[in-house]
């Protein structure tokens, strides 16, 4: 699916305020973080590796052998982070690297090389991304569920905290409608160039405004390649209440087909 090797980063901190120590907690009988490694190395990536700041978490990644590569504990963003792996792993700026957030131990293998391959098939891109069908009327106008709303070429217009795009002629209430609103996913893959130069460009307003980072890409005159699944993505992890989810599925596997 992808024309060559491509390398999953994985930016793990410890300073999580909703569920301190994030990285390290047990999920079926292992650190969250390789967990997560683990999974992403089921995809067609060439390498995994974790980018931390944390002294713990490159100890557990050393246990498990998992590769990781110390950065600065000053990164403004995972986005910083992940810039200064590319240099510390010298990578080529039109080698592609995918951000697997260290909180999705159940990330699809199959995703990631779908990511990955969104910059062969979109060279005007230098960023892709994931999106998903919303199902739910309470998604579409809950503010912590960010919309992309894609031209037609599937590539990103806008990001949103907002229900877009609004439908003018909907009743009020109406659901659903069509077509469809897309929720974006937290997956990105990345031409390593652009990586390492995006923490110098200046914020953007709309940045600021939505709180989100990819907007910054868009206000820069950059393209976003976004990929359409539709199957529906697994939890992740962002409280004590997703982690016992998480863990009851490691618990009690369903069972094979």
């Amino acid at each position: 699916m992808n024309s060559g090797p491509f390398t999953v980063l994985i930016p793990a901190r410890l300073a999580s305020t909703r569920l301190p120590g994030k990285p390290l907690v047990d999920i079926g009988g292992l650190p969250m973080v390789v967990r997560v490694a683990r999974q992403a190395q089921r995809s067609s990536a060439g390498q995994v590796v974790v980018a931390t700041d944390a002294p713990e978490v490159a100890a557990v990644c050393q246990a498990h052998g998992v590769p990781h590569v110390m950065t600065r504990a000053d990164h403004a963003s995972g986005s910083d982070r992940l810039a200064e792996a590319c240099e510390h792993l010298q990578l080529d700026g039109d080698h592609i690297v995918v951000n697997v957030q260290g909180d999705e131990p159940l990330i699809e293998p199959d995703l990631i090389d779908r990511c990955a391959a969104l910059l062969d098939q979109h060279p005007d891109c230098p960023v892709g991304t994931v999106a998903h069908p919303i199902e739910e009327q309470a998604d579409w106008v809950n503010p912590n569920v960010v919309k992309v709303v894609l031209d037609a070429a599937g590539r990103a217009l806008y990001f949103s905290r907002a229900a877009v795009p609004f439908h003018r002629d909907a009743s009020p209430g109406q659901w659903p409608v069509e077509p469809a609103p897309l929720r974006h996913l937290g997956l990105y893959a990345y031409r390593a160039g652009f990586l390492r130069r995006f923490p110098s460009l200046a914020q953007a307003p709309i940045e600021r405004s939505e709180a989100l980072e990819q907007l910054r890409v868009l206000w820069h005159g950059e393209r976003i390649a976004v990929h359409i699944t539709h199957t529906a993505p697994g939890t992740g992890v962002d409280t004590a209440e997703d982690l016992a989810r998480v863990r009851a599925l490691f618990d009690h596997p369903a069972p094979a087909a």
